[in-house]
């Protein structure tokens, strides 16, 4: 019994990423784009506050998972205007990789009952 559920388990867990590479093979452009206006927004800002790389890509990433520990911040005002956009992409980029999961799960699912 314990051995059915480990051979079922490790099929579903094969079938949701088999879903989920399916899904981010659909939606990497839009994905890329997303990435590549926080990195090229924090760039920016790295910029203008005099930031060494690592911490530019340390503040972007931060910034778009909304964790913002607030070791770094912007001085500036156009950086923090620029901080927001980073924010605001963040938070699209955490819901399609939420929701891309979610359709996965859902398709492993419908999958395994299915056969």
């Amino acid at each position: 019994m314990a051995e059915s559920s480990r051979v079922q388990s490790k099929r579903m867990r094969r079938l949701f990423f088999v879903a989920l590479f399916r899904q981010v093979r659909i939606l990497w452009p839009v994905i890329s784009v997303i990435l590549v206006i926080m990195v090229g927004t924090g760039a920016v800002i790295g910029q203008i506050e005099s930031w060494r790389f690592g911490e530019t890509i340390y503040f972007t990433f931060v910034t778009g998972l909304t964790i913002g520990y607030g070791d770094l911040a912007p001085k500036h005002t156009l950086a923090r205007i620029l901080a927001l956009v980073i924010g605001f992409y963040g938070i699209i980029l955490t819901g399609l990789v939420a929701a891309v999961s979610v359709k996965a799960l859902d398709a492993a699912d419908r999958e395994s009952h299915a056969e």
